[in-house]
C-alpha cells in the first residue's frame, strides 16, 4: 500500500493557485486511471484504487496547507505505513515552470506544507517535487504561489499534469526513471525517438560450389586419331 498525499488548500478560492497543483495532479491521476468519486476521511478527501500493480491510497488534506502533517499522520497510523511508504506531490519554487523532480527525505526549505509533515512523520517520505518558479525575490513569494496560474501558462500545465498522471503507476512502483523518460514523453512529444534496434540482414544465399569431375589427363593428337578410328 501507498499513500499518495497533494498538497493545497481546500475551497474554490484556491483552487487554481499554483500552491495547490499537489491537488490539480491528484486530480488528473485519480481522472485517468478509474479512481472512485473523493470521500471525507482522515481530515482530508480520500480516493483508493491502483496505478499497475500497486495498491494507493490518494489523500488532499483538507486541513490547509500549514497543518497538512495532521491529516497524513492520521491516514498513516490507520493505514499502518512507514514514512517510506508515502508520496508528497507538492509546488516547488526552485524548479521551473515544467519541471518536476522526485526526492526522498531532506529539509522543507520553508514549505508550510512540507514542515507540518515533518513535525508529524518525520523526513523519510518521498516527494514529487513540481516547479512553478520563483518571482524573483522573497517579499513576493507569498503572493506568488497564492495566485493562479496564468492564462499563458495552462497548456504548459495541462501537459505536466498530464505527464505526471502517466507516469504515476511507475512513480507508485519507485521506477523513478521510466516516470521521467513518461514525463518527458508527454512534455516534449515532437522530440525524436530513438530508434528500435534492428537485428542484422541475413546474409544472401550463396551458390553451392559445384563439385570438379575427375580431370582427364592430356590426351595427344596421335592417340585422339586412334580413337576416332576405333568407334
Amino acid at each position: 500500500m501507498l499513500l499518495i498525499v497533494g498538497l493545497g488548500n481546500p475551497g474554490q478560492k484556491y483552487q487554481r493557485n499554483r500552491h495547490n497543483v499537489g491537488f490539480l495532479a491528484l486530480d488528473q491521476i485519480a481522472a485517468d486511471h478509474g479512481f472512485p468519486p473523493w470521500k471525507a476521511r482522515f481530515q482530508g478527501l480520500v480516493a483508493e484504487g491502483r496505478l499497475g500493480g500497486e495498491r494507493v491510497t490518494l489523500l488532499k488534506p483538507q486541513t490547509f496547507m500549514n497543518l497538512s502533517g495532521q491529516s497524513v499522520g492520521e491516514a498513516m497510523r490507520y493505514l499502518k505505513l512507514e514514512p517510506a511508504d508515502v508520496l508528497v506531490l507538492h509546488d516547488e519554487l526552485d524548479l521551473a515552470p515544467g519541471r518536476c523532480r522526485v526526492k526522498t527525505g531532506g529539509g522543507h526549505a520553508g514549505h508550510n506544507g512540507l514542515r507540518s509533515i515533518h513535525q508529524h512523520i518525520g523526513e523519510g517520505s518521498r516527494r514529487l517535487r513540481i516547479g512553478i518558479g520563483h518571482p524573483g525575490h522573497k517579499d513576493r513569494v507569498t503572493g506568488h504561489v497564492l495566485s493562479d496560474f496564468a492564462k499563458a501558462e495552462e497548456p504548459l500545465l495541462d501537459d505536466l499534469l498530464r505527464g505526471i498522471s502517466d507516469g504515476a503507476p511507475a512513480l507508485a512502483a519507485g521506477d523513478d526513471a521510466r516516470f521521467g523518460t513518461l514525463l518527458a514523453a508527454r512534455m516534449n512529444p515532437s522530440a525524436p525517438k530513438p530508434e528500435p534496434a534492428r537485428s542484422p540482414a541475413p546474409a544472401e544465399p550463396q551458390a553451392a560450389p559445384v563439385a570438379a569431375g575427375p580431370q582427364s589427363a592430356p590426351v595427344s593428337p596421335l592417340q585422339a586419331l586412334r580413337d576416332r578410328f576405333r568407334r
